[in-house]
């Protein structure tokens, strides 16, 4: 016999199935009403209480490192942040695989950095997930988009609104659509630490 209630495509499903659909189905709707409270706490202009926030769902954040307001996530838990980093106004980060991101990193305001994608030949518009990886040292521009399975080395530079769908090597500069390499970074040993973030933002 059947499980009573079919899946999206119309199929038929066993007990086992069907169980496992609806197991999902409450767990990510637990996740969405997670999500939804973590962006009302991006609101509070105090940096110390949002990294609160976001440890306490599973973000992995190092000393010194700040997400300013308006930052929005999927999946805390798969975001890991290393010391000193400053991850700017409004950018999203898909923590649905591994996200890691360096110290002394500067990501700049309304970045998109993606761990999941669809798979345009799969008859279910499946998606596919990827880990990104971003070093120590990297500065990424303003509304850049960093795509899944992306490795971007130490102390590379992405240009403000850069689509990066490839590893980029370290210390290269890269920009455009697709991104590609436009420069070379000359500061090959950097030891500096960012600037201090502003208290309110």
């Amino acid at each position: 016999m059947s499980f009573p209630i079919k899946d999206k495509h119309g199929k038929n499903l066993t007990w086992g199935q069907g169980i496992s659909k609806i197991s999902t189905r409450f767990g990510s709707y637990f996740l969405d009403f997670e999500l939804m409270l973590l962006n009302l706490t991006t609101l509070i202009p105090l940096h110390s209480v949002r990294n609160f926030f976001w440890k306490l769902a599973g973000m992995q954040i190092g000393c010194c490192s700040t997400l300013h307001t308006g930052v929005r996530v999927f999946d805390p838990r798969g975001i890991s942040v290393g010391e000193g980093t400053i991850i700017g106004y409004g950018t999203f980060i898909d923590g649905r695989d591994s996200v890691k991101i360096g110290s002394h990193t500067d990501i700049a305001s309304e970045v998109m950095i993606y761990s999941s994608e669809h798979d345009l030949s799969s008859p279910e518009f499946a998606a596919v997930l990827a880990p990104v990886t971003i070093g120590d040292y990297v500065f990424i521009g303003p509304r850049a988009i960093i795509l899944a399975g992306v490795n971007i080395g130490d102390g590379a530079v992405v240009a403000a609104g850069a689509v990066v769908t490839k590893d980029v090597a370290p210390y290269t500069i890269v920009g455009g659509v697709p991104a590609k390499e436009i420069g070379e970074r000359k500061l090959k040993d950097p030891h500096y630490k960012l600037g201090r973030f502003k208290l309110f933002q």
